[in-house]
């Protein structure tokens, strides 16, 4: 067993997340058929989810991604900051955003107005992870892969300061590293 292995927890095995994936990308399939919607991935957190959720879907989209950043190791800034925005025109659009987890709701709460005021017709969000007890919002959240408690998690494209974003399961770490 490596030092990695030894320093977390399986928390979702790569099998539980593809049979949720399964389940996500037929309700995206079944709302868009016929339609070509903009997927926005959010980086850096997002793209191996986005990445696995697009090769399971079944309608044209296109795809463009942003990056906002909020937090420094496992904590919050408080701020969100544009790293990078959209390139494609999505304007009376039909609009996906892809992200990884919402957690405070800070970051998802920037990116709903930050990309309403570009006009799109409308604006679905899916998020693999969602801490629900931890955020107050104004519009929902309309497919949530798994519902979590507080745990800090990383893999599959999670990170902690750019770690183990490698990893094909999610694992929650152990609290010597969390120091």
């Amino acid at each position: 067993m490596t030092k990695l292995n030894t320093e977390l927890s399986m928390y979702l095995s790569k099998d539980d997340i593809n049979n949720r994936l399964e389940e996500m990308a037929n309700q995206l399939s079944e709302k868009y058929c016929d339609e070509c919607p903009v997927i926005i991935g959010i980086l850096n957190g997002s793209f191996v989810f986005m990445a696995d959720l697009i090769r399971k879907i079944d309608f044209e989209c296109e795809i463009d991604f942003m990056k906002v950043n909020s937090y420094v190791g496992k904590e919050t800034s408080g701020k969100v900051q544009l790293e990078k925005d959209i390139n494609i025109n999505i304007e009376n659009r039909r609009v996906i955003i892809v992200e990884d987890i919402i957690d405070s709701g800070l970051t998802m709460d920037y990116l709903h107005k930050h990309i309403s005021a570009y006009n799109p017709k409308d604006i679905t969000i899916v998020t693999l992870l969602s801490k629900n007890n931890s955020y107050t919002l104004n519009f929902n959240i309309d497919i949530v892969g798994f519902k979590i408690t507080s745990e800090f998690v990383v893999g599959y494209g999670l990170d902690l300061d750019h770690r183990f974003r490698q990893l094909d399961s999610l694992y929650t770490l152990e609290p010597n590293i969390l120091a």
